[in-house]
């Protein structure tokens, strides 16, 4: 019997929050949510990552950083590395598109983050996804599949390996986060075809079926139900949504619907 592919539910609070209100937050979020059947992580700044651990101890919520530097150690000030997050969280993202748009962060650089994670034992959820202009250009499939050949080049046969349960991949279609413009579930489940190809493609083989895709585009608690009913889809990276408990709570309860029914569907009668 195939496994069933865990439903991940993330929360990026990019820089907001701080060390004082962080863990009150993070708890308030871990109490709305308190959900087995999905694997629910936050992700907050840097400088908050010890004050939500500790808000979060026997919650069962994991946490995750939101970068990681590319080298192991060195002269890169105001950097963080793979070494120094670990003890402190279980997760990374990698690749987030905002730090491909403002930090001109390049496919092996993001290949090279990943090196570090596999390292350390973090578990790094890769950002991919395309521009406005390049989905308008009729490049969407093409700048997607780009991304993840250029960041799994550096991975050797050994890191890549034939389990898939080191990677989790998120799709941002970048020109609906923040645009006005939406995407729909198909577009979403049709991108999640293209990654698994590529996935496959570069090594995974048929592992690349078991690797979780989330989607990360300016998800709600009104909007995930469209992507969850997705097969392709293995839940969501969530950014503004994940500041309000609230929006996490109907976030997470969606999930956890789409967890069980998957589960019941995969035992059979």
């Amino acid at each position: 019997m195939r496994a069933v592919r865990p439903i991940i539910v993330a929360g990026n609070w990019k820089m907001n929050s701080t060390p004082a209100d962080a863990g009150t937050l993070a708890a308030a979020i871990a109490a709305a949510t308190a959900e087995t059947a999905v694997r629910r992580i936050i992700c907050p700044p840097y400088v908050a990552l010890q004050a939500v651990g500790a808000a979060l101890v026997g919650t069962g919520v994991e946490v995750g950083s939101q970068n990681v530097h590319a080298e192991s150690a060195g002269a890169y000030t105001g950097e963080i590395s793979a070494a120094m997050l670990s003890g402190l969280v279980t997760w990374c993202i990698v690749g987030h598109s905002e730090r491909r748009r403002d930090q001109g962060e390049t496919d092996a650089l993001v290949g090279r983050k990943l090196v570090r994670c596999r390292e350390h034992d973090l578990r790094p959820i890769l950002c991919v996804g395309e521009t406005l202009t390049e989905r308008e250009a009729g490049r969407a499939e093409t700048v997607v599949r780009s991304q993840l050949d250029g960041a799994l080049a550096i991975l050797d046969a050994v890191r890549r390996e034939t389990s898939a349960g080191w990677l989790v991949v998120a799709y941002e279609p970048v020109w609906a986060i923040g645009t006005g413009r939406t995407a729909s579930g198909a577009d979403a489940a049709t991108m999640a075809g293209v990654i698994r190809e590529a996935l496959e493609r570069n090594g995974l083989g048929t592992a690349a079926e078991a690797v979780p895709i989330l989607y990360g585009g300016s998800v709600t608690s009104a909007t995930i139900g469209e992507f969850l009913a997705e097969p392709s889809l293995d839940g969501a990276l969530v950014g503004g949504a994940s500041l309000r408990a609230d929006e996490m709570a109907g976030i997470v309860a969606r999930a956890a619907l789409t967890a069980r029914a998957r589960a019941a569907a995969e035992a059979g009668p």
